[in-house]
């Protein structure tokens, strides 16, 4: 269901003969407190226990799927003015993401949702985009950015990062062994530490940017 519902998404947003906005509407606006609450059951799981193990399990691959639909959730949500709740939502409880990417599930489940972090700091709105300007204009969107910004800063203050594996397995085939003559920290993958990197400037920034007081600033 979560992969089909997906689809239909991507295909929406592909479809310049349709009245997207429209479709997108009558598609989400039903299941809109449904997919809030997957959200919540789904992200509140122990993902420490052994069905997750294995990134090829069928628990493993039910969250992958899910995390797709959650991308195509946040690129739909440049067709509507106001967006629902379900498109919100990876905004509105970033924590959720933040305590599945330090438990102890796959590392490509965790590169999945940090990559998709990346893309919640990039996101822009239409208006936004044909602006031009540096800063966010669309008040639902500040709104999002800033709860986001928040909690992302309170958990990099704290140790999560601390938490987060810069595995180096995806560069050497299968194995985290540096080649001979070749330095051990080019084992970290740099695509994560990059997109990790991104994530935290851009919710200080953000942060900076809206904050009414030099004491919050600082």
């Amino acid at each position: 269901c979560l992969g089909t519902l997906a689809a239909i998404l991507k295909e929406t947003l592909k479809d310049a003969l349709v009245a997207r906005a429209g479709v997108l509407k009558k598609l989400l606006a039903p299941l809109d407190a449904v997919l809030e609450g997957f959200y919540s059951a789904i992200l509140l799981h122990h993902f420490d226990s052994h069905h997750y193990t294995s990134p090829y399990s069928e628990a493993a691959n039910n969250l992958i799927s899910f995390i797709d639909l959650l991308e195509a959730l946040l690129a739909s949500r440049i067709e509507l003015e106001l967006p629902l709740r379900c498109q919100r939502i990876l905004f509105l409880k970033v924590s959720y993401v933040l305590n599945v990417i330090s438990s102890s599930i796959p590392y490509v489940i965790k590169k999945k949702l940090i990559l998709l972090l990346k893309k919640c700091v990039l996101y822009k709105s239409r208006e936004d985009a044909e602006s031009g300007s540096l800063f966010l204009q669309t008040p639902s969107l500040c709104e999002d950015m800033l709860a986001l910004s928040n909690v992302v800063l309170q958990v990099v203050n704290l140790t999560w990062l601390n938490q987060i594996p810069l595995s180096g397995k995806s560069s050497y085939f299968g194995s985290s062994e540096p080649a001979p003559g070749h330095d051990s920290q080019a084992g970290s993958d740099q695509t994560v530490l990059r997109a990790l990197s991104l994530v935290v400037l851009k919710a200080l920034e953000f942060k900076i940017h809206n904050s009414a007081t030099e004491a919050e600033i600082k």
